[in-house]
């Protein structure tokens, strides 16, 4: 165990009994997980009046994305690097092929609407706050039964659930609540106009179409560790602290390389000790860029946000509270929100779906 330095006015324990007329600052290195220090300032680092140049917080509307029906065509790339890929995507009805991704690891986060996944593995009906894990190579094809918004992230590397240390394999969510299908049932695809079932493709960016005789979720059993795996928000416990506002990273859901996938769940607050910060610390991101996907409920901390909105904090520059949070914590006992958080190691860029929706005054949102 490192020990920390003192100097100056400064909390014993982190995130409790401020001195007085200070703000907190926690700058850490990987992710809350390395060496770190608090500054105490007298101002918030996020009192700017004016930020000129690339370097900023940035908030976007998905709302205002524009889809199609196709499933390849209607996913629209919001933020990616070398590691992973962020999109929205909206289907409404069921997919005319099977799909096979040869290059990424998909996570589909379900927004809105329901349905149901097929895949080599069988069926999996869906609903609002599902998580559907397909490994890449599985083919597979969305069927909703309304319409169906998703938040995906391709990874170039295996998802997985993390490993949840010196809190046993059952806290956060029981590894039996994670459903995986049977194929019992199989596939509702039709033939097309010439008797063929069409499988798409997806490797490096290119599509290749094959055609079958037969639909090609075809499976009548399988066995093994590997599978299309379904977790429901619902069925994760999160962690918390009565009298310690624990760092985002204890809220990990998923992980690969160079990224992790958290989820932020209604919970109670710090209400333990009065001195206890309630909403989360102001930290500079110094090693990893942070995306903040809001599902539901009321996001205290953010004032002018709604479900389906995105923010984009990037890695260099300061975020936290926006200025009345703390006014607005004062009386509150719990949080009701719930948010899907991708971090990212590599730096973010933001493509054409995302600038057409971003809300360039986001960042006077702290003054």
């Amino acid at each position: 165990m490192d020990i920390p330095w003192i100097r100056g006015r400064v909390a014993t324990q982190a995130h409790v009994g401020l001195p007085e007329g200070t703000v907190e600052e926690e700058y850490a290195r990987n992710g809350f997980f390395g060496r770190y220090a608090h500054l105490y300032r007298q101002h918030p680092p996020v009192g700017w009046t004016k930020i000129e140049g690339p370097l900023r917080p940035r908030a976007y509307d998905l709302r205002k994305v524009e889809g199609a029906e196709d499933w390849l065509t209607t996913r629209r790339p919001i933020l990616e690097n070398a590691d992973v890929r962020l999109s929205v995507a909206t289907l409404s009805t069921p997919m005319p092929y099977v799909l096979r991704n040869a290059d990424s690891d998909e996570l589909l986060f379900v927004h809105e609407g329901a349905g149901r996944i097929e895949t080599d593995f069988g069926p999996l009906s869906y609903e609002p706050g599902h998580y559907l894990l397909v490994p890449r190579g599985t083919a597979y094809r969305l069927a909703p039964t309304s319409r169906s918004s998703f938040l995906l992230v391709e990874a170039n590397s295996e998802i997985d659930f993390p490993d949840k240390g010196m809190l046993g394999q059952h806290a956060l969510f029981d590894p039996a609540v994670i459903k995986v299908p049977s194929p019992e049932e199989g596939s509702t695809q039709a033939p097309n106009a010439e008797g063929e079932y069409e499988l798409r493709i997806l490797r490096e960016g290119a599509v290749t179409t094959v055609h079958y005789p037969f639909c090609p979720l075809d499976v009548v059993g399988w066995k093994g560790t590997l599978s299309v795996q379904q977790l429901h928000v619902r069925d994760i416990r999160p962690v918390l602290s009565d009298r310690y506002h624990l760092p985002p990273s204890a809220h990990t859901t998923f992980v690969m390389h160079n990224a992790v996938v958290c989820t932020f769940l209604p919970r109670p607050l710090e209400n333990g000790d009065p001195h206890a910060l309630k909403v989360p610390f102001y930290h500079s991101n110094i090693d990893f860029d942070e995306v903040l996907f809001y599902h539901r409920g009321e996001f205290f901390s953010r004032a002018g946000i709604a479900p389906g909105m995105l923010t984009f904090h990037p890695q260099g520059i300061h975020h936290g509270p926006h200025p009345k949070a703390m006014e607005r914590t004062a009386g509150v006992t719990r949080t009701e929100e719930v948010a899907v958080m991708l971090d990212t190691k590599n730096p973010l860029r933001a493509c054409d779906a995302a600038r057409a929706v971003e809300n360039d005054e986001y960042w006077r949102s702290w003054r």
